[in-house]
């Protein structure tokens, strides 16, 4: 078979594919599933940012960083009774990070830092020191270091530019991990996988495919499906937790989703699913656009005459429709449907209306999400 790349290669080799594409697509469970026990924890703390230019927290505005200022200088021994501050140096920030599964103490995570206050820049600052808690209360990290801020903001006396976000900023590997999660991995009796994207379907040929790899490895079955999206998975008595469940996230498994047409009217997207069907219907689309144009004439009067200038309101009205053809769509599958659409000839915010329509008239076979 020979290909002609041209101004339509492209095209073509996308349609290609998805005809070629099989319905159903094969992944690893650990793509599709992660591990109950395995999730990651939220930590949060309050510190300060030193060292900016001018660019922090006003004291005045923003007292609860005074207030941070002295507590912190007064653990370091440093009295600041009877003074007053009028440092912009320093900001307020609320400090926050995810804390890994089965993380161990003197491991080190990324933080993320943002601006509390009325600053207007972190760049160049650093954190001080500043200790994260878990829901319980627990102290599970302590963060310091230099803030890495990707905005940035230039302002001069009749102008100024800002690009991203200078407010916010991340330290790498700022927080090492002083605490341990009280559970541990190989304490439990049995695994429990989460599927990202709950289905029935998916969830029982999970639990088939882990029940064939525990017949021929322990002689019988070790998983059940117990919802749309929990697979629980009993441990054979010899087995060892880990290399059980570095054998099984590597066992591939059929996908399956829901037919869904996602529509973000913000920005125009569509994404139509593979699965999405559309029983044949007749699809009108016309565009109806009224021009209304004020020409005012200057009227003004004879010679030698009493008159006085006047204007004489002109209005003119056009109204023109585009569009109207009718077309029939039947979406037997999803290259189909997309060429019906394609045939009518219509914009992305056209077709977002076709298809709410379609839906109404209960033509259209899928979910749709309206973003």
């Amino acid at each position: 078979m020979i290909f002609r790349f041209g101004k339509w290669c492209l095209a073509c080799l996308a349609v290609l594919a998805m005809a070629i594409a099989p319905a159903e697509a094969a992944s690893r469970i650990k793509d599709i599933a992660s591990l109950q026990s395995g999730r990651e924890n939220q930590l949060i703390g309050y510190g300060l940012v030193v060292g900016l230019q001018g660019t922090g927290d006003s004291l005045r505005s923003s007292p609860f960083t005074e207030q941070s200022l002295r507590a912190m200088l007064q653990n370091l021994g440093i009295s600041t009774q009877g003074g007053e501050s009028r440092s912009q140096n320093i900001a307020a920030v609320l400090v926050t990070a995810n804390l890994p599964a089965f993380a161990s103490p003197g491991s080190r995570i990324d933080v993320t830092v943002g601006s509390l206050g009325d600053s207007t820049s972190l760049r160049g600052g650093t954190l001080v020191m500043t200790s994260l808690s878990g829901a319980d209360g627990q102290i599970y990290a302590v963060a310091q270091g230099s803030v890495v801020v990707t905005g940035f903001s230039a302002q001069g006396d009749a102008a100024s530019v800002t690009q991203g976000i200078t407010t916010s900023g991340r330290v790498p590997n700022g927080a090492i991990i002083e605490r341990e999660l009280p559970a541990k991995f190989k304490d439990g009796f049995n695994l429990v996988l989460q599927l990202r994207n709950p289905d029935f379907s998916t969830a029982v040929g999970m639990a088939a495919a882990i029940n064939r790899f525990g017949k021929t490895q322990f002689g019988g079955s070790i998983a059940e499906a117990r919802d749309s999206q929990t697979v629980v998975i009993d441990k054979p008595k010899m087995a060892d937790l880990s290399r059980l469940m570095a054998d099984i996230e590597n066992l591939v498994v059929e996908t399956d989703v829901p037919a869904r047409v996602v529509i973000n009217e913000r920005t125009g997207t569509i994404v139509i699913g593979q699965d999405v069907r559309i029983n044949q219907v007749a699809v009108s689309y016309g565009t109806l656009t009224v021009q209304v144009s004020e020409t005012p004439t200057v009227v003004q009067p004879e010679p030698f005459s009493r008159g006085e200038t006047a204007i004489e309101p002109n209005t003119t009205i056009e109204a023109s429709q585009d569009g109207g053809t009718v077309a029939i769509l039947n979406g037997s599958n999803l290259r189909s449907l997309v060429a019906g659409l394609n045939s009518i000839g219509v914009k992305p915010d056209g077709i977002i209306s076709i298809l709410q329509g379609i839906k109404t008239a209960g033509a259209l076979q899928a979910e749709l999400v309206l973003q």
